[in-house]
């Protein structure tokens, strides 16, 4: 085995948050390694703060570290967080495994506010499996309850808009999703010790108008291909709905919540100086932003980690390490750009989808000229007469494909969210008129998440691999398993001239 492939194996090791190897993670901590960034934190006994092990403070002394899997269990264990590396700030984790899978995909319903508005049982309902096992999932990957997680993620988005936006401390408390300045007052004080003002003040939090957009830094581990990543969402923007401009991209967006759709836009970018995009939203999205972050996390793919991705791929992604596979930011959205994409090229594809969204979408005023609509929802198509959609330029089979997919979606049969059951997901997709295994897969390869994905009867996957037989590509791709998806990335990727 290589040094690299040795150091992605070791790192590897404490992919089981709660038998963390103390001894590699002291190790990480002093060596600063970005590669275990948010897999674990570091809690000092000395200090009562937990830090992320790229923290750049000095490495405490190893008798009075503690490591946890979580923010969370490091919280629940007496430990507020680090004012300097801030741990709100932790990229999240990308896995196959299954019981992983289930806990990352019930910490993005909690993100989305999903356990506050159903509760429990509904989160395990929609996820398959009971609140028991889910529970037990949670607890083995995160060492908390999914309670104690949804109560720490609160706190520290709280803090995040405190230190990073000019939103007053009440609009701040119920973003976060308190449901009073009150609680919200007395819960940030007990556990940080802290007024929110007294932390503003310290952090010197930016005095912008507050009209203004909200400015935010996501982080990744690097490498991080941002220009692939910008070619691959610039080639195919809907007009209208997403645009590429000087390498930042932007969007229209629509956020339901609480029987309300949120619109506005976000603007994208990579930090010039860290591991990091930012990310301007629009303040008319102050009220929805846990689910406005979550999902740009997994548009732009952030809880990956390159360096087990590069030891599956070997020499497929020696020439643009980083490379990302680009989700979603509305399942809903992939999935019908999928069907519009089936049998036709990605300007043609993209060509249809912006009459699409012109025809059935929603104006929007943005800052941003190229800008101006967004994408219609799941049960707004669901009611157009199949001949409104056929005349925007598609066969009549594949409005028919579009409606029975806008219908399966809008009654809640069909959830395109990343972490959902990857099976039982593309069985109801398969299920639908019109839809075969190539854009199954491409729908799970995006709006699912799922690394595994593989659309071995893509043309240009055949093409990159010099053959039109799909038994062939099948049985290539098995030597990149478990992130085929990152292969057919890299494969398409060695297409486009450099």
């Amino acid at each position: 085995m290589s040094g690299n492939g040795e150091q992605a194996a070791r790192a590897a090791t404490i992919m089981a948050p709660m038998t963390l190897d103390s001894a590699i993670c002291y190790r990480a901590l002093r060596s600063r390694d970005a590669r275990f960034d948010g897999r674990f934190f570091v809690a000092v006994s000395s200090t009562r703060i937990y830090c992320r092990p790229v923290c750049t403070v000095k490495p405490p002394r190893r008798e009075n570290c503690r490591f946890y899997p979580s923010a969370a269990a490091a919280e629940s264990a007496g430990y507020r967080p680090c004012l300097r590396c801030r741990p709100e700030l932790a990229p999240g984790n990308a896995s196959v495994d299954a019981r992983t899978r289930v806990a990352q995909a019930a910490a993005s319903l909690i993100e989305d506010r999903s356990l506050e508005t159903e509760g429990l049982e509904a989160v395990a309902a929609r996820l398959g499996i009971t609140d028991r096992h889910l529970r037990r999932a949670f607890g083995a990957e995160f060492g908390v309850s999914p309670i104690e997680f949804a109560q720490t993620q609160r706190l520290l988005l709280a803090k995040r808009l405190l230190t990073d936006t000019a939103l007053r401390v009440t609009e701040i408390a119920y973003a976060s999703g308190f449901g009073s300045l009150r609680r919200f007052n007395a819960l940030f004080k007990s556990r940080y010790r802290l007024q929110p003002g007294r932390l503003r003040r310290h952090m010197r939090a930016a005095a912008a108008p507050a009209g203004d957009a909200l400015n935010f830094e996501l982080s990744f581990r690097p490498p991080y291909d941002w220009p692939a990543v910008g070619v691959f969402l610039g080639a195919r923007a809907i007009a209208g709905v997403e645009s590429l401009d000087d390498g930042r991209y932007r969007r229209t967006v629509r956020v339901p919540q609480d029987g309300k759709d949120h619109l506005g836009w976000i603007d994208v970018g990579l930090s010039p100086k860290k591991p990091a995009l930012r990310i301007a939203v629009s303040a008319s999205l102050a009220r929805v932003l846990p689910p406005v972050l979550s999902r740009v996390k997994a548009l732009m793919d952030l809880a990956c980690h390159p360096a087990e991705v590069a030891q599956a791929l070997g020499a497929l992604a020696h020439k643009h390490p980083g490379m990302r596979v680009p989700g979603a930011f509305d399942g809903f959205e992939v999935a019908v750009r999928a069907i519009l994409g089936q049998q036709v090229t990605v300007a043609a594809a993209r060509t249809v989808a912006g009459r699409f969204a012109a025809a059935l979408g929603e104006p929007l005023e943005t800052p941003f000229a190229a800008l101006t609509t967004v994408f219609p929802a799941a049960a707004r198509v669901a009611e157009a007469p199949p001949g409104r959609i056929a005349r925007l330029g598609m066969p009549g089979a594949r409005a028919r494909t579009i409606l029975a997919l806008a219908r399966a979606v809008a009654d809640g049969g069909l959830v395109l969210m990343p972490n959902a059951d990857v099976d039982a997901t593309l069985e109801r997709l398969r299920a639908l008129p019109g839809v075969g295994e190539w854009t199954a897969q491409y729908i799970a390869m995006r709006a699912l998440a799922w690394p595994d994905a593989f659309p071995h009867t893509d043309l240009g996957v055949m093409k990159a691999l010099g053959t039109r037989n799909a038994h062939r590509v099948l049985a290539a791709g098995e030597a990149w398993r478990p992130w085929r998806a990152y292969a057919v990335m890299h494969l398409w990727n060695s297409l486009a001239k450099d």
